[in-house]
């Protein structure tokens, strides 16, 4: 069992550390930062808008961190938002300008880029068996820490 802690751990947060330093490399060079990239990709994937509180849950971030990158993304024309009368911005539909659209597209690659290179050596087999074990962990880890808090 401690054998199992010390891999799942070690692979856990060796690939999070490089996770974040190819966000942060690849990100600086669009002028941006990691959180960016995560939003823009998961507006690109929801044509029709998020709001921030959507965004807060898809990108895993707090409500500050999601209104600073929204905050910016718009400074940036990469984003807009739409409210109705009486709704507060942070209830506000947000989504891809085409200037958005076209960085959603540079980011998409990237990320297929990147994830291309991280399963290197995989079979398809495995890939999948993969994909299916961490959905499970991190669900089962996402539903006990709730209970817990």
């Amino acid at each position: 069992m401690v054998n199992r802690f010390e891999n799942f751990i070690n692979g856990i947060t060796v690939c999070y550390k490089y996770i974040q330093k190819i966000k942060s490399i690849e990100m600086t060079e669009l002028g941006l930062k990691g959180t960016h990239a995560m939003c823009v990709f998961y507006l690109h994937r929801n044509p029709n808008g998020l709001t921030a509180s959507q965004l807060c849950t898809l990108c895993e971030e707090d409500k500050a961190a999601i209104s600073r990158t929204l905050s910016e993304l718009e400074e940036k024309g990469y984003t807009s938002s739409v409210s109705a009368e009486n709704k507060k911005k942070y209830r506000s539909l947000v989504t891809l300008t085409p200037n958005g659209e076209e960085l959603a597209k540079n980011v998409v690659s990237l990320i297929e880029q990147w994830v291309g290179l991280g399963g290197d050596g995989l079979t398809d087999y495995e890939r999948e068996t993969f994909y299916n074990a961490l959905d499970i962990i991190s669900n089962n880890l996402r539903s006990k820490t709730k209970e817990k808090i």
